[in-house]
């Protein structure tokens, strides 16, 4: 079903059929999986209700969709992961570097309940009973699990969060609440956009050189025409990772382009903006 960038098994596809007898597609780590403390999956386009260009497992309310739709999606991916619609709290994604410390108090937070928050690109906690949640079509979803601690974190990064290198303040804030360490982390990056697919013009690709100057060379390449260049974030934010000091070995890197795969997953890129949004979830285990 997917066009994969080459043959490592980081990401593994789920199958639950729902009460209407639809396909919900998921994905999911197995590298996170196996600390055996928390519930996870990104989602696909497939197996929901919504119509048009946000068909079908839409998970955005600011797309233009019926509002019943989307909530029938989340009802159906709160029934998937085994918890409550009232145990969701959202991002509120403005591509910045912040993070936000997620109690009992947020539950509901941006689907039974309004956000009192804003500018949020990324969610920690170390509570159960709380689903982390933040949404995507090309950008990078980042998971980090702190099997010592049992803390989590979530966060969302384009462009402008790589530069910024918001995953390095999800594991900042992650020492400063729980007292990770980095280097007992599991971390995901998750599936988004490829450097095949992710053309830019100067000014992204100078703030890139700005940010990762001694290994530029390792995210930028020659676009298609003078001015232009490729940029891996999948390779960008695992040197934001390992430079923040989780092992190298302890991240899964995905291997799945939603550009690649616009059938299968949205693509801001691929469908020229006409899309819906696809969500990151992550939760402790009770």
């Amino acid at each position: 079903m997917f066009q994969t960038k080459n043959n490592s098994k980081t990401v593994r596809e789920d199958h639950w059929k729902t009460a209407d007898g639809s396909d919900l597609v998921l994905l999911r780590f197995p590298m996170l999986e196996k600390t055996g403390i928390v519930r996870h999956c990104f989602t696909t386009r497939l197996g929901g209700v919504s119509k048009g260009d946000c068909a079908t497992m839409n998970l955005s309310f600011s797309r233009g969709d019926d509002p019943d739709c989307v909530f029938e999606n989340f009802h159906r991916i709160a029934c998937a992961l085994g918890v409550s619609e009232q145990e969701f709290v959202f991002t509120d994604q403005t591509h910045t570097k912040n993070v936000r410390l997620v109690t009992g108090a947020d539950k509901g937070k941006g689907l039974t309940k309004e956000r009192d928050f804003t500018d949020v690109d990324a969610l920690v906690t170390g509570e159960p009973g709380i689903v982390l949640s933040a949404f995507f079509a090309d950008c990078v979803p980042l998971y980090f699990v702190d099997p010592v601690h049992r803390a989590i974190g979530l966060g969302h990064s384009g462009w402008r969060g790589t530069v910024m290198r918001i995953g390095q303040s999800i594991i900042e804030t992650m020492q400063k609440e729980f007292g990770t360490d980095p280097k007992d982390l599991v971390c995901a990056v998750g599936p988004s956009i490829c450097r095949d697919c992710y053309e830019v013009g100067t000014d992204v690709a100078e703030a890139f050189c700005d940010s990762f100057a001694a290994r530029r060379g390792e995210i930028l390449k020659p676009g298609k025409e003078d001015g232009k260049y490729m940029l891996d974030l999948w390779q960008a934010n695992r040197i934001v990772l390992t430079e923040a000091g989780v092992k190298d070995e302890r991240i899964a890197v995905t291997n799945l382009c939603t550009c690649c795969n616009g059938s299968v997953l949205f693509s801001h890129r691929a469908s020229n903006g006409r899309r819906g949004n696809m969500g990151a979830f992550l939760a402790l285990a009770i």
